[in-house]
């Protein structure tokens, strides 16, 4: 009688031990799964952020072009005001610069 139940037990342990690979290879795809969503609304959240900032970049950038491009019709109208301020004067100017350039180009 005690091989029976000895019997017995061990039958209840293998069902057991078989019963718990079951739940862990479930709780295991089901940990799975969730990482999969958990990652896949961690990288949808980081691109959404990204794109924010390349567009505050984008912002910026268009901010730091128009205001260079006024800087420089700024400096082109100080140019044009001292040209015809000093026509001899640019003329000269232009003229030296001119020789230089021919001066350095002739060299071998």
């Amino acid at each position: 009688m005690l091989t029976v139940n000895t019997a017995a037990i061990e039958q209840r342990l293998r069902a057991l031990e078989q019963r718990l690979e079951r739940m862990g290879r479930d709780a295991g795809r089901q940990a799975g799964a969730s990482l999969s969503q958990a990652g896949d609304q961690i990288g949808e959240a980081l691109a959404s952020a990204l794109n924010e900032i390349v567009d505050q970049l984008r912002g910026r950038a268009r901010s730091a072009g128009d205001e260079a491009a006024k800087l420089g019709n700024v400096a082109l109208h100080r140019v044009s005001d001292r040209v015809q301020a000093h026509p001899l004067a640019t003329v000269a100017i232009a003229v030296g610069v001119g020789l230089l350039i021919g001066l350095v180009g002739r060299r071998p």
